[in-house]
């Protein structure tokens, strides 16, 4: 694919812009009710993916990729695994839908005229959608509320026609009603009239899911597997029908093939393909992704309607696609493409478990410190040296979500063994980072080792969404376009890592200035920081984050005031709290009238419409759901709250390791208090609930030990040194620890 240049730039002038509200209302759409003026096929393979397409075995489909456009297509509605009827639903609202209480097969045989239907007669010579009562109102009763139907009803209301070719097209085509004015049972039984008919016609190509569905299952109620060549006549079979299609087609038919559904439980990028005036060779994308050679199934919808000159309801949350031009060969495009799903599939068999891993690593290596410290009793030498070692493992661990996200700098996902090389490529990242955080004549400090990390860890993640995102996709701690959450800007684990660096390296930087007694420039450099990481955070073209923006403003007061020797109060929390949430209701009205809003623009359309309350909704209960287990959920909150006059009052608590830290460190108090304020207040407004509180404690916790540990260690070397000669004055001692500090 084309390599990404940097666009940091791209902060100063998306800044300015905000700034002097030059971003206006889009451009003129189409005019509701207007006559569709294009003229569009969509062919639906459900199951059908990139490695299925080859010159000689589906040349109906490569010779549409090399005239066309390509993409990796998200496939993912309501379930892990999406089922044709599914994707064909989710065509038709232009949001996540689903088939309720259906299994994984072939869509339902349409009602014809003559028969019976619950919605009135089916039109002559078309037919209407099975169960269609039934599923429009589960879908509208979901948390995404999808309007079945939507895309017909916007032909009809133009005054189109909509053609339906298969039991499934009619699902995706079908009106409110669960309509289409014409119904044909395969692609080899269409006229050319047929075709010049309507301007939007659907294509159910089922023969690749079909050839799974007669292999059957087993005692199980596994899938029985499909041989490779099985599987390859089977993808034949389809293009051969493909190729049907395209050979009846009026001439400037735009065509959009997109593989609906997944086949079996695990989930795949499946292939995107359009082809029509306006789609160059080359790669697709969309403004829901942003990312190149990758699209959405809620996509397909809002492209069709553009193609037909038609506008986009807002209940339609998709992006149209765009043709991004290339010069590489057909296959090189495929081989990308390919490599895509690859990569996806590479990172899903490890992203859970990482976390696990990470955490339980950590807390066997402190624990064998532990032992090991006890075990050696009173000699202070080989307890200096352990202290050291295990202060490098900290050291090491804090730098572990940081280096998560330089390994997609590799492409570690092609190796033979993508899992342990995934390992091996984090441990590198996060030994280079320890060994440059141990490099300097700052090892000595107990905080500035530290500071490397942060400093590094969310350099890297702002200069990730300032340029693309691409460091976020298919990365431990990002996120996959096989879940779909997300596909640019920062996810909320992601934020969580970002935010605590963020405060971290504000705090740990004003280190000096607090020592030279400097409180103004110590306040400026929070300030500025905090500007900054807001602004990284939550302007649509980088972080895009609403949530984000909610938890950082509150927490980068709070340690303005804290650094400046301020009191912080409940009601000045709240006022912060405030702040921030107009922070991101100005960024999102900015946003709103933009030529083609985010999820922030878009809850600022909801808001005006009097529907944000519906996605505040959805949002909290997904929080609530992360909580899980109501026990655990109470014991986390009193840990919490716990830990939150530990971090105010070590000595209160003999916490001697804290206390210690405390001690070298004039801004481990106030560092540490926001950084777990921000991961708490992120818990509360995003949806991952609980996981943004894991995040903070990935880095801030061993970062915080190994600060702890060195203040320790500093402690026990300078009890075997002899005491200075006294002055008659503290200013010797005093200078002495000032110098230990740093």
């Amino acid at each position: 694919m084309t390599p990404r240049g940097t666009k940091i730039a791209m902060f100063l002038a998306t800044l300015v812009t905000v700034l002097t509200g030059a971003i206006w209302p889009a451009a003129a759409h189409a005019e509701a009710g207007s006559a569709p003026t294009g003229r569009v096929v969509i062919i639906g393979v459900p199951g059908l993916m990139w490695s299925d397409v080859t010159r000689d075995n589906t040349p109906a489909l490569w010779g549409l990729t090399a005239q066309g456009a390509g993409a990796g297509l998200s496939v993912r509605t309501t379930r892990v695994n999406t089922c044709p009827t599914d994707g064909w639903l989710t065509l038709s609202a232009g949001q996540r839908s689903r088939l309720p209480h259906g299994d994984c097969a072939l869509p339902s045989a349409p009602i014809l005229p003559g028969q019976d239907s619950p919605t009135g007669a089916p039109p002559p010579g078309g037919a209407v959608a099975a169960g269609w009562p039934a599923i429009k109102s589960d879908n509208a009763g979901t948390n995404y509320h999808a309007q079945i139907g939507l895309l017909g009803d916007e032909v009809h209301e133009a005054g189109g026609c909509t053609t339906a070719v298969g039991p499934g097209a009619v699902f995706g085509a079908g009106n409110g009603g669960g309509r289409v004015d014409r119904y044909v049972e395969s692609p080899d039984k269409v006229t050319a009239a047929d075709w010049a008919r309507c301007p939007l016609a659907a294509v159910d190509v089922d023969d690749l899911f079909r050839a799974y569905i007669n292999a059957g299952v087993d005692p199980k109620g596994d899938q029985v597997p499909l041989s490779d060549r099985k599987r390859a006549a089977a993808a034949a079979a389809a293009d051969r029908r493909v190729a049907q299609v395209v050979t009846g087609l009026p001439e400037g038919t735009n065509v959009l093939v997109a593989g609906l559904s997944d086949i079996g439980v695990d989930p795949h990028l499946r292939v995107a393909i359009a082809k029509g005036p306006g789609f160059e060779p080359g790669y697709m994308t969309s403004g829901a992704t942003r990312q190149e050679g990758l699209v959405t199934l809620t996509d397909l919808t809002a492209t069709t309607l553009k193609l037909l000159g038609l506008k986009q309801p807002k209940q339609a949350v998709g992006s149209a696609w765009r043709s991004e031009p290339s010069e590489a060969s057909t296959h090189e495009r495929v081989d990308a493409l390919m490599d895509e799903d690859v990569a996806a599939q590479a990172i899903r068999t490890v992203q859970t478990s990482f976390y696990w891993v990470l955490f339980a690593t950590q807390l066997v290596l402190y624990g064998v410190a532990v032992i090991a410290l006890r075990r050696l009793g009173g000699d202070r030498s080989s307890r200096a040296r352990i202290l050291g070692g295990t202060r490098v493992i900290a050291l090491l661990g804090g730098a572990a979500p940081g280096a998560s996200f330089l390994a997609g700098l590799l492409p570690w996902w092609r190796a033979e063994a993508p899992t342990p090389v995934l390992i091996c490529t984090v441990l590198g990242f996060a030994g280079l980072l320890t060994g440059v955080a141990l490099a300097g004549p700052w090892r000595r400090s107990a905080v500035f080792p530290g500071l490397v990390i942060t400093g590094v860890t969310a350099l890297v993640l702002a200069l990730d969404v300032m340029t693309g995102s691409s460091l976020q996709l298919n990365t431990l701690m990002g996120y996959t376009a096989l879940v779909a959450g997300r596909f640019y800007g920062f996810g909320n684990q992601a934020f969580s890592l970002f935010a605590v660096a963020s405060i971290l390296t504000a705090a740990w930087l004003t280190e000096y200035p607090l020592r030279k007694e400097r409180k103004a420039i110590a306040v400026g450099i929070v300030a500025v920081i905090g500007a900054f990481a807001v602004a990284v955070d939550g302007l649509p073209a980088f972080g895009s984050d609403f949530g984000g923006v909610l938890a950082m403003v509150p927490a980068f007061a709070m340690l303005g005031l804290m650094v400046a020797g301020k009191r912080v109060s409940a009601p000045r929390l709240g006022v912060f709290f405030l702040a921030g949430a107009v922070l991101v209701l100005f960024i999102s009205y900015l946003n709103a009238r933009s030529d083609n809003p985010t999820h922030l623009g878009r809850f600022w359309q909801d808001l005006m419409d009097g529907d944000a309350w519906g996605v505040v909704t959805r949002k909290f209960d997904a929080m609530l759901n992360s909580l899980g287990y109501w026990p655990y959920t109470l014991a986390l909150a009193a840990a919490v709250v716990f830990l939150f006059f530990v971090l105010a009052r070590p000595t209160r608590w003999r916490v001697s390791l804290l206390q210690g830290a405390y001690e070298h460190s004039l801004t481990m108090r106030p560092a540490l208090i926001c950084a777990l304020t921000v991961g708490v207040i992120g818990t509360l407004v995003n949806d991952s609930g609980v996981v943004i509180l894991s995040v903070s404690f990935s880095l801030a916790t061993p970062l915080m030990l190994a600060a702890g540990l060195r203040s320790l260690e500093i402690d026990l070397r300078n009890a075997d040194t002899p005491p200075p000669e006294r002055s008659g004055s503290p200013a010797a001692s005093t200078e002495r620890r000032s110098a230990e500090r740093r």
